[in-house]
């Protein structure tokens, strides 16, 4: 599994990247059989505060078959090594963190499930997409807030609820309530998964709260070891 990424000198340059890697995305291609799923979530220090620390990062390996975590792998960066934070630019920023939590896991994953925004970005290429070209791997981005696009209509409050979510006439992911009443995720193909197939691999992983189940697993253990990274 390839673990170097190329950083961009400046944001020009990223943007060019950006839409040179989005020309190489598969919106195509059904997981359904997958087993092992990687779940991706970063915690970084409050920029508007004076917590201190590294960033980290968190690979959940979720066994499919068996509904259970198989393992949890961490990374952690110090900040000043990272790419700034840019909105738009967040995956040169936390790629390096995920690949490296991913190089920590005993066995390669099928899917990798991502904390942000697949092809539902300005550009084409969220961290869900990018990730996914660089490891050529099936790849979903699961957003807790919409970057880019509108909302096809109104999303009806039920749980398992999905409108497409639309850059013009064209469709880049969905919007998805998980749970009945709660605020929806945006579900977006990153690389190797058609648009039908990204929806039915999130619904298939329900969880304990609006997260599937192994993103919701993810977000708890990369809050923890960015306390525990914290604390030393």
């Amino acid at each position: 599994m390839p673990t170097l990424f190329p950083q961009p000198k400046d944001l020009r340059e990223a943007a060019a990247m950006q839409k040179l890697l989005a020309g190489a995305v598969i919106v195509g291609g059904n997981p359904e059989d997958a087993r092992y799923i990687a779940a991706l979530d970063a915690s970084h220090p409050t920029r508007f505060s004076k917590q201190k620390g590294p960033s980290v990062a968190v690979a959940v390996l979720w066994d499919q078959q068996k509904g259970e975590v198989l393992e949890v792998a961490t990374a952690q960066m110090d900040e000043a090594l990272l790419f700034p934070y840019v909105p738009g630019f967040l995956s040169f920023r936390e790629a390096p963190l995920y690949l490296a939590a991913l190089a920590g896991l005993s066995r390669p994953p099928e899917v990798l499930l991502v904390d942000g925004q697949g092809i539902a970005h300005p550009r084409g290429l969220g961290i869900a997409a990018h990730l996914g070209v660089h490891l050529d791997l099936p790849a979903i981005g699961v957003a807790k807030t919409l970057l880019f696009g509108r909302p096809e209509g109104d999303l009806p409050p039920e749980a398992g609820s999905a409108v497409r979510l639309m850059n013009g006439s064209v469709q880049i992911g969905w919007v998805y309530r998980s749970r009945t009443g709660v605020q929806p995720l945006f579900v977006s193909p990153g690389h190797r998964v058609g648009m039908e197939e990204s929806l039915a691999l999130v619904r298939s992983l329900k969880g304990k709260t609006r997260l599937p189940e192994p993103l919701r697993i993810a977000h708890i253990q990369a809050g923890a070891a960015r306390r525990a990274a914290r604390s030393e």
